[in-house]
């Protein structure tokens, strides 16, 4: 079965079940790390089309802390975890407690899965093998837009859903094409302690990921996430030509700013500037309707997959290294 179609169904039970408590009204998106980062696609999207539908992003700690007042039977909470991260399971059992209805993402079955009322199983991000589509950041897009089409209707649906199909192929002449620029990136970088990732838009939620997945956490480099428009509000007072900055180009209406912000690089900085355009690695390949919205998948795979990947071998730090995940006590 078609991802698309598994979404669909799965969004369709959960849309009639809140039917009998009066029907959705919000979305939260839930996950640590990766599983955070990765709904920064669904939560855009839904900014940016939804007219009734509330979107927010929760990291599961602080949803477990501080879960919101207006948590209740009408919220469809959906949370991401590949294994069961125990604050992301504790996350299900606080919205579960609150009325609301559950979905479940995953790679192996743990408490998540049992504690939710629906699940659907993703492919990691970080595997070859691994299809685009039904990566964890392509399913919480593609539930989100079945959700606005359930509520609202969404005029682009079946070019959305068509383009699923898509990303995997473009993905893979992504990764030939890009590979070897970023064998030259790394060489330079190699000795960097700190890089500067810097976006904006439907691509933010890619530089997050690679500052603290890749990195920081793969690699124990320093590596702020700027925002393009933020950059001129502070941060573009460190640049000069010693600084590695990592710049990502969006495709959709925020692409200004990216441009911006690249101009005054290109003046001040050197020449450890890297730009990685999301019209180079095949979004123009998608519809311009809906290709602002698969900008959070195809960067995120491209950037661990081949840039994080290739600084890994030119500095000779494997990216299975850690310094405390996973071998100390910090609950």
């Amino acid at each position: 079965m078609k991802i698309q179609d598994e979404v669909k169904q799965t969004v369709k039970k959960a849309v009639n079940k809140m039917e009998q408590e009066g029907g959705i009204k919000q979305v939260i998106w839930i996950g640590a790390g990766g599983s955070f980062g990765g709904f920064y696609g669904a939560n855009y999207f839904l900014h940016q089309e939804s007219k009734k539908l509330f979107s927010s992003m929760y990291t599961s700690g602080e949803f477990v802390y501080a879960p919101p007042k207006n948590l209740d039977q009408n919220s469809l909470v959906v949370l991401c975890s590949m294994r069961g991260t125990s604050e992301t399971i504790d996350s299900a059992k606080v919205a579960k407690e609150h009325g609301a209805t559950t979905i479940a993402l995953y790679v192996d079955e743990s408490d998540l899965v049992k504690v939710c009322d629906f699940k659907i199983k993703y492919e990691s991000l970080a595997l070859d093998e691994s299809r685009l589509e039904r990566v964890n950041g392509s399913i919480g897009l593609c539930i989100a837009m079945n959700l606005l089409q359930e509520v609202e209707g969404y005029d682009d649906f079946e070019t959305a859903m068509k383009t699923f199909d898509l990303l995997d192929p473009i993905y893979r002449k992504a990764v030939d094409y890009t590979t070897p620029l970023a064998k030259e990136w790394a060489k330079l970088n190699k000795d960097q302690k700190t890089i500067y990732v810097i976006a904006s838009g439907p691509a933010y939620g890619a530089a997050y990921v690679f500052s603290i997945c890749n990195i920081e956490e793969m690699l124990q480099l320093n590596s702020p996430t700027i925002h393009s428009y933020e950059f001129f509000n502070g941060p573009f007072e460190v640049t000069d030509k010693s600084k590695s900055i990592f710049q990502l180009l969006a495709t959709g209406k925020t692409r200004p700013e990216d441009e911006r912000a690249l101009k005054f690089e290109q003046r001040f900085g050197g020449k450890k500037l890297y730009v990685l355009d999301g019209k180079e690695i095949g979004l123009d390949d998608i519809k311009p309707e809906v290709s602002p919205y698969f900008n959070h998948p195809i960067f995120s795979s491209i950037l661990n997959n081949v840039y994080m990947r290739e600084l890994s071998y030119a500095t000779h730090e494997s990216y299975e290294t850690r310094r405390y995940m996973w071998k100390e006590d910090y609950k």
